[in-house]
């Protein structure tokens, strides 16, 4: 059973969300609140799994929220909930450690998939926005936000781990980065495991960020995929 958190400071798409996402086998709504403030007091008592956080809420909004769960509970999965001229908002909850975004109006099934993704340890994106979270990822590598990694524990990757990386980079999801080179998602899953062990990197983000501003995200490689 996945333990859902709903925050969001608009009160027809919590209660929408929390009814809809109820009526799910494997899904428990534990709490719908209406800001930050609120998101940290219900996780302290409810402990869920992933939180559904809208970005602009008052009193506490999802980029400043995201970063004390984060910091405190880390197992818990973040998906932020945004819409297109959020670009500021999704930098810095990503930064923070959210596991993706989705817009405001995704369809409940995707909703519903995207929840289970995250869970699993996916970052999830709307397919139609890969592109603008790529560019994203760039605006962090330009930045003054550096992904810091061992050059020894770099050495240790294995060409498939290097290509994933690489794939990661460019915004792809596991299904099509197995796709890609012809691996399972199993095996792609298990490798993104293993990278981010001997990166000593907290989650796909930010080994996002890492490819990019290390050029990885371009790496060409001695052999072809497949």
């Amino acid at each position: 059973m996945i333990k859902i958190l709903i925050a969001d400071d608009q009160e027809l798409i919590r209660q929408s969300l929390s009814i809809i996402l109820g009526n799910e086998k494997d899904f428990e709504v534990t709490d719908i609140v209406t800001n930050g403030v609120e998101v940290i007091r219900s996780v302290r008592k409810n402990k869920p799994d992933v939180i559904l956080m809208d970005i602009r809420m008052p009193e506490m909004d999802g980029v400043v929220c995201t970063q004390i769960i984060k910091e405190n509970y880390p197992g818990i999965k973040i998906i932020i909930l945004t819409t297109f001229d959020d670009d500021e908002y999704v930098f810095n909850a990503l930064k923070n450690g959210a596991s993706g975004y989705l817009l405001k109006g995704v369809s409940m099934k995707e909703l519903a998939e995207a929840v289970r993704k995250v869970h699993d340890g996916t970052a999830m994106i709307n397919e139609d926005i890969a592109s603008k979270v790529v560019k994203l990822f760039s605006r962090m590598a330009q930045s003054n936000i550096t992904i810091r990694v061992d050059e020894s524990s770099v050495a240790e990757l294995k060409e498939t781990e290097w290509k994933i990386t690489a794939l990661v980079g460019s915004g792809l999801s596991n299904k099509e980065i197995a796709s890609k080179l012809n691996l399972s998602e199993g095996t792609v899953r298990n490798g993104l495991s293993t990278i981010l062990g001997k990166l000593e990197l907290r989650d796909r983000t930010q080994l996002a960020i890492w490819a990019v501003q290390t050029g990885a995200v371009n790496r060409r490689f001695s052999e072809e995929e497949g």
